[in-house]
């Protein structure tokens, strides 16, 4: 298939230099950081790219096939738009931009709780195939009207986040006003001044919110008194009597989204998920940890006969995506790459990034000899860590 696409920027690597940019410095920081001293950011994509892929130019080939099924739907390629909160902070309506762009080409994209779009409008963009993750709150009320609001606008999958026991210490957010409580200072002022482009959109379509809440938020908080609704309202560990109540709730495919061992892995099998997302947060809450590839592998190995495996983090590529999947997960997840090209191209970024994954993907498959996306562990020649 030919793809057309902005020949400027054929990598992610370039929508992120552009995107820095064209982005308020505090913005562009609290997308591209993580916590700490960065170290599993980077672990993440170092370790996934010591995997190596072996070719077969001598086989027979009749082409090739990016279609994935997952959850009794039949996706265009086997890669979807990770939970990404405050998106509209990189850009207005990111979040919609992005939804649109998935709709469009046919794969997934996730919600998340604290996204700045809201749950009905997403819902509407993708003719109700968007998924939701939930940030399970501190009141069993909250969760059950965001259950039922997910369930009322369609959505298929819902995903619960496990790996958010405490907030990432990120010190670039913390100098910059982001934690939480988050203020705005005089330096993140003179940055947007810095950025016209950035604030006359943003200007236009107003301050972003925490749109999926909404309805459950006092009026007219300041930033301050937001921050401290969102501690307050999401917040501890999420455990086996937290998830059994979420599975008799709710009727769809349910995924845990974090896992990173095997035996978080056992559990999720045990309490009846469909799925789980090996997963680290990107790099954003723990520098301590292994790289999520590192974990898919044990994963994946061991259990991927009895549950859905699907991965995020650390993805930045087509051939990125074609090394988690040989490594043996079903599907996969990016988060970054995709606000990279919302930051950089405004409301073609969402297509721009998609259409440049898929042309990647299936240019390796066409040069390894691979037929389709189950065949790329047939292919797997080097491992990340020993068995």
């Amino acid at each position: 298939m030919k793809y057309e696409y902005d020949s400027n920027y054929p990598t992610i690597e370039a929508l992120r230099v552009r995107a820095r940019r064209r982005v308020p410095r505090f913005a562009f920081e609290y997308l591209d950081g993580g916590c700490n001293e960065d170290v599993n950011v980077h672990r993440n994509t170092a370790d996934l790219r010591e995997v190596q892929l072996e070719p077969y130019y001598l086989r027979d080939h009749s082409g090739i096939d990016l279609k994935t099924e997952l959850f009794g739907h039949v996706y265009d390629a086997p890669f979807g738009i990770a939970p990404m909160g405050l998106q509209g902070l990189i850009w207005p309506q990111a979040a919609e931009i992005l939804a649109k762009a998935s709709s469009e080409h046919n794969v997934p994209f996730i919600l998340s709780t604290a996204g700045t779009s809201s749950i009905e409008t997403i819902a509407e963009i993708t003719n109700g195939r968007a998924w939701f993750q939930l940030y399970h709150p501190t009141e069993n009320s909250l969760r059950d009207k965001l259950i039922t609001r997910c369930d009322e606008a369609g959505c298929p999958v819902l995903v619960v986040v496990c790996d958010v026991p405490t907030v990432g210490f990120r010190p670039r957010d913390i100098r910059n006003g982001l934690s939480m409580p988050p203020k705005m200072t005089v330096r993140n002022m003179l940055q947007i001044a810095a950025k016209p482009g950035w604030a006359v959109r943003t200007l236009f379509h107003g301050r972003p919110n925490f749109e999926v809440l909404k309805p459950y938020m006092p009026e007219n908080l300041n930033l301050a008194n937001l921050g401290l609704f969102m501690r307050h309202s999401f917040v501890g560990r999420v455990n086996a009597d937290r998830i059994g109540p979420i599975r008799d709730l709710w009727k769809g495919k349910l995924v845990l989204k974090g896992v990173a061992s095997e035996e978080d892995t056992e559990s999720a099998i045990r309490l009846g998920v469909d799925g789980i997302i090996v997963s680290n947060h990107g790099g954003r809450q723990l520098d301590a940890a292994e790289s999520s590839i590192t974990s898919l592998r044990r994963i994946a190995r061991d259990y991927g006969d009895r549950v859905v495996v699907m991965m995020d983090s650390g993805i930045r590529s087509g051939p990125d995506i074609a090394r988690t999947l040989a490594c043996g997960a079903r599907f996969t997840f990016l988060g970054r790459p995709f606000m990279y090209g919302i930051g950089a191209l405004g409301n073609s970024g969402g297509d721009h990034t998609i259409t440049i994954l898929k042309a990647q993907l299936e240019q390796l498959m066409e040069q390894i000899c691979c037929v389709n996306t189950e065949n790329f562990a047939d292919h797997l020649i080097c491992r990340t860590t020993d068995d």
